[in-house]
């Protein structure tokens, strides 16, 4: 046979035709969990989590400290709205209760610290109110991410329905991909304004508020270089240390961020974690009451809860 010539399949013995399939099994692998880690950001996680392990107790105890936290109840159904789809959720301090806005049929829910639910307000005019926050003077912002607006709405115990038309209404402009746009809103009570995000590509903005309690001028981008995630879901602020908490679905991830926007800790919403039974379908909102208890929502219409060990 001349040097030049090659084998033919049938002359290459059998175990050295195994060897190569078992090696490019292997490569193929390799290549698709270092593809899969890098859209999850595990590699960023990676990193985080070893900066975790070198935080002192005192840092610790300055931050909400996520990989502390337990779930106390999980997923517990909220009834009658399995096809409604929960969008986002806020802690109300003037109420002691918690807010959740149903993205697909717009309506307002109102619920105890454990997931009861209180009561539900139709939410006439809206087309898709994805995020919601309670301001220090009892009022709510809800964002309709496909109307692309934020409007300040008041309820009261005598409240049956909210109509659009009868409230404060601030267009928030286009987004660089218009069914991708504001996914989140949460109040900053140390800088008295509001924080907007973009689910994707992932952007914050501020937005300012004056005296009387009005949106003024317009919003302003922030960096967002720490919020490597896939999208952006919910955000909330922690009004103790003043640290954000960003939620990612997509990423089944909630990650910590001080004020110098750098990141902290995170916690991953899979199942087996954080005293999690099951991943958690889509995580879709995030907030925290005064006490530093977290709660989330996700869809279609599952609530929970977690404590510091």
């Amino acid at each position: 046979m001349a040097p030049s010539e090659s084998l033919s399949p049938a002359l290459v013995p059998k175990r050295s035709r195994f060897a190569l399939r078992w090696y490019s099994w292997l490569f193929l692998a390799a290549a698709l969990s270092y593809a899969l880690a890098v859209l999850m950001h595990w590699d960023d996680r990676g990193v985080l989590w070893v900066v975790e392990r070198f935080q002192t107790p005192a840092e610790r105890a300055q931050s909400v400290w996520l990989p502390s936290y337990q779930v106390v109840i999980d997923a517990k159904p909220l009834p009658g709205m399995e096809k409604d789809e929960a969008s986002d959720i806020t802690y109300n301090a003037r109420t002691g209760t918690l807010f959740a806005v149903m993205g697909k049929n717009p309506f307002l829910v109102e619920l105890t610290l454990q997931g009861d639910v209180l009561r539900k307000l139709p939410l006439v005019g809206w087309s898709n109110p994805e995020a919601i926050t309670a301001l220090d003077d009892g009022r709510l912002a809800i964002v309709d991410e496909r109307r692309h607006l934020l409007a300040l709405v008041s309820v009261t115990a005598q409240t049956q329905a909210l109509n659009l038309a009868d409230y404060p209404q601030f267009d928030l402009g286009p987004s660089v991909e218009q069914n991708k746009a504001f996914e989140a809103v949460a109040w900053d009570p140390l800088r008295k304004q509001l924080l907007l995000g973009e689910e994707r590509p992932v952007a914050l903005f501020n937005l300012k508020m004056d005296s009387a309690g009005q949106v003024v001028g317009l919003k302003h981008r922030v960096p967002s270089g720490a919020l490597d995630m896939r999208n952006l879901s919910a955000l909330a602020f922690d009004p103790r240390t003043n640290h954000r908490l960003a939620l990612s679905a997509d990423s089944h991830l909630l990650l910590e961020i001080n004020e110098a926007g750098e990141q902290v800790s995170f916690m991953t919403l899979l199942g087996g974690f954080n005293g999690l039974k099951d991943t958690i379908p889509r995580a879709e909102g995030v907030a925290m009451d005064d006490a530093g208890t977290l709660y989330v929502v996700s869809e279609p219409n599952l609530f929970y809860a977690f404590k510091k060990k």
